[in-house]
């Protein structure tokens, strides 16, 4: 039986196996998006989605935890400070895996695996939650604040409106004018 004996082999060992995720989760937050094969990808999610978590709780020992695994400090150093504030939003689902086709000499499935830029606003569980309680009130996308513009400006504004047109049509004039003498 099979009981708890999640992940891929992958066909190689389990110390190949793990420097190989290694190296792939390290260059998926280094660089945010990696081209690899399809079933690479679907394991490589799991990798990058406890990472991730990691970084969200972001206590020392999640840091040294995120260090174990992935091979560059400096990496590590970016993703605890940008994925609380990028994924705060959200719990788990940090990646996106996009199929491409096949590879041209082995005609393996290549995928796309990208880190997501998560919506901000609210989330679909709180719009459960104001139906269910009975409020009839649906989600309202904020509104964008305009700024209020100095009054001189805007009379300026309209002033050299007006004279450009004014000049314009008085161009034509001149322009016909040219024509009908000729």
């Amino acid at each position: 039986m099979r009981h708890r004996k999640t992940g891929l082999k992958l066909s190689r060992t389990s110390s190949h196996r793990d420097a190989m995720f290694r190296n792939m989760v390290t260059s998926l937050f280094k660089y945010e998006r990696i081209r690899t094969t399809d079933t690479k990808a679907k394991e490589l999610r799991r990798w990058a989605d406890h990472i991730i978590t990691l970084a969200k709780r972001g206590d020392l020992h999640a840091r040294r935890s995120a260090l174990s695994i992935i091979r560059e400090k400096n990496v590590v150093h970016k993703l605890f400070e940008e994925a609380p504030k990028r994924f705060e939003s959200v719990n788990g689902g940090y990646t996106r895996i996009v199929k491409l086709g096949r590879r041209p000499g082995d005609a393996a499935l290549i995928s796309l695996i990208e880190l997501i830029m998560p919506e901000s606003g609210t989330r679909k569980k709180d719009k459960k939650k104001l139906f269910k309680k009975g409020k009839k009130e649906t989600h309202k996308p904020p509104q964008i604040k305009t700024q209020k513009k100095d009054p001189k400006e805007t009379e300026t504004t309209k002033i050299d409106q007006e004279k450009a047109v004014k000049n314009q049509t008085a161009a034509k004039n001149d322009k016909k004018a040219d024509t009908e003498n000729e």
